[in-house]
């Protein structure tokens, strides 16, 4: 079986796995909008949850030619969280042809086709059947200082509501709510990090696993997901950042080292 063929059937599975768990959460403990929900762990969950969104928004928005459908699906991250980000990628690995599917089925998943990149002089420049000039004001900066910011923004609500709530450890947090939240982050971390894993497919969570060339380093940053959330995602694509020189193209954050050769 292809590695696409095993990816459409984890994030399709992932979804189903989503919504049975988000209609038995509404079923046995009604909708989630009520004050007595929002206890301090609940809303420090929740600004976890949607700082994941941010970079998955961020790959969306650059995957869409058409910014109508890209507000539409970013909307539906927002409301939906890992349903929308599973159906959206199951929907990219539909789209791969039969030869796609068999190369590097995460390259072309990732990428925002017909782009490829090339290396020349040892400047690397995007481009669509032409060469456009590098940019004078690269957004790679600017992302810098945004995951920067986001990531110390979750570490301090954590060590807040430590201070304030006690550990979150506790028997009584774990609401019908709260534990169909954790599923909900938990599935995009896990999408998130098998953006990350062509080498090592669904045994880490695939990003990290794609971009990392070492099985530690790949375990490692999976674990760091796990425990720290937000936290290590953005320290992870900050880290990635400063991979990038300033006037390169921002989506080849996306690429591991070999395909940035490409």
């Amino acid at each position: 079986m292809s590695l696409a063929s095993v990816l459409k059937t984890l994030f399709f599975m992932l979804c189903c796995l989503m919504i049975v768990t988000l209609g038995y959460t509404i079923s046995t403990d009604g909708l989630p909008f009520r004050k007595d929900l929002l206890t301090p762990w609940m809303a420090a969950t929740l600004v976890d949850f949607y700082i994941n969104v941010v970079p998955l928004a961020a790959w969306v928005s650059y995957k869409e030619s058409n910014w109508i459908s890209a507000i539409i699906w970013i909307i539906l991250l927002v409301c939906l969280g890992s349903i929308t980000t599973c159906a959206y990628i199951f929907i990219q690995f539909l789209k791969l042809s039969p030869q796609e599917s068999l190369q590097d089925a995460m390259y072309h998943v990732l990428l925002r086709n017909p782009i490829k990149y090339v290396q020349i002089s040892s400047e690397i420049y995007l481009s669509n059947n032409s060469m456009e000039h590098k940019r004078k004001n690269s957004p790679v900066v600017a992302a810098r200082i945004l995951f920067g910011v986001l990531g110390l923004l979750m570490l301090g609500t954590l060590v807040y509501t430590i201070l304030t709530d006690g550990s979150p450890f506790r028997k009584e947090l774990l609401t019908p709510w709260m534990s169909a939240t954790l599923i909900d982050f938990y599935i995009n971390v896990v999408a998130l990090s098998i953006i990350n894993a062509l080498c090592f497919y669904v045994l880490f969570q695939v990003w990290v696993a794609y971009k990392e060339s070492s099985w530690f380093n790949a375990f490692l940053w999976v674990i760091l997901l796990i425990c720290f959330g937000s936290i290590s995602t953005c320290v992870y694509i900050v880290q990635q950042l400063w991979c990038l020189r300033s006037e390169d193209p921002l989506c080849l954050i996306l690429l591991n080292t070999s395909n940035r050769q490409v």
